[in-house]
């Protein structure tokens, strides 16, 4: 329940490939609506020159009520809230289309009272537009040294907060990191031994998991550099994020691919539930599996391998 007294219920998204399309291009933005990503967010933020964020607002309003987004999430990244555009894009967004957008999108949060605005005006509008109560969720870029730093209090921040986002972008610049790759690796005379987005995306991950949202990994800007993108997928999946952001359509298959359970991951997963289930009718607490000893610690990580495969669309019932 939101401070206002709404009720939001929680909501579960496909967000294995979350799209970025600058709100200027109609056509680029068509060309979203019929990919294959599982969210597309019309971004009137960093690919938006100051000059065109306005205008920009109309575009987002007749691409959500006029294309066909085919079952898709439909998001839009509005600028931040200490900006002078924020507060126009939520109210112009919402009163011209909040009935086709699912999600807004708030970057550079640094507190949660940042989540508090985005969701007291949301609430607003709601209310005034006689839209469902709560029926826009949030997701925030974490892409600031201040909100890694409180990251568990920004993800409890609000009923409507549906994902964190590591912003690789932002985050290098306010840590003050000397790097020319976003969201990758650097060699030469600043590589770093190891993942230097392990620390951050860790944290932000499991800030994510305890309070029941969405982890999402961030951008990638080597677009022609397809391995390092899976390298970073992988890696991401491994820990526990749900998804990545895509800068390019060419990146889609491939978060789709990394974060959806392979054919041998569901078999595995079935084998070993099965195998528990008989063995607990014999009254035992563990039993062998392929090789493997399994108890009900396993049983969790494979049912959670199974409800990510029916999200997935990827059993049949």
């Amino acid at each position: 329940m939101t401070d206002s007294g709404t009720v939001v219920q929680p909501r579960s998204r496909l967000r294995r490939s979350e799209l970025s399309t600058p709100a200027t291009s109609m056509r680029m933005i068509a060309k979203a609506a019929g990919s294959n990503a599982d969210l597309v967010f019309l971004d009137l933020e960093d690919s938006v020159a100051p000059s065109e964020k306005v205008a920009a607002r109309s575009n987002v309003g007749a691409a959500l009520n006029e294309l066909d987004w085919s079952g898709k999430t439909r998001a839009c990244r509005v600028n931040g809230v200490q900006t002078q555009w924020c507060h126009g894009d939520i109210i112009d967004v919402v009163t011209t289309a909040g009935e086709n957008l699912d999600v807004i999108i708030i970057p550079k949060v640094r507190y949660p009272r940042d989540i508090w605005f985005a969701d007291d005006l949301l609430t607003q509008l709601e209310a005034s537009l006689g839209l469902a109560p709560g029926r826009i969720g949030l997701e925030v870029l974490i892409e600031e040294t201040e909100a890694l730093s409180c990251v568990e209090q920004i993800a409890a921040a609000s009923p409507r907060l549906e994902a964190l986002i590591l912003g690789v972008g932002d985050l290098s610049a306010s840590q003050g990191m000397r790097t020319s790759h976003i969201g990758g690796s650097d060699s030469g005379a600043h590589a770093y031994p190891g993942d230097r987005w392990h620390y951050a995306r860790n944290r932000m991950i499991v800030a994510a998991r305890a309070h029941g949202i969405d982890a999402i990994d961030g951008p990638f800007a080597g677009i022609g550099d397809p391995e390092g993108y899976r390298r970073e997928a992988s890696w991401a999946t491994g820990l526990g994020a749900v998804g990545k952001w895509c800068i390019h359509p060419s990146q889609i298959e491939i978060a789709n691919q990394v974060f959806a359970p392979t054919s041998e991951e569901i078999e595995t997963a079935e084998g070993v539930i099965a195998a528990m289930a008989e063995a607990e009718a014999q009254g035992q607490g563990a039993a062998k599996h392929n090789g493997m000893m399994v108890d009900i610690a396993s049983v969790r990580i494979h049912e959670a391998v199974l409800d990510r495969a029916d999200l997935c669309g990827l059993r049949k019932c």
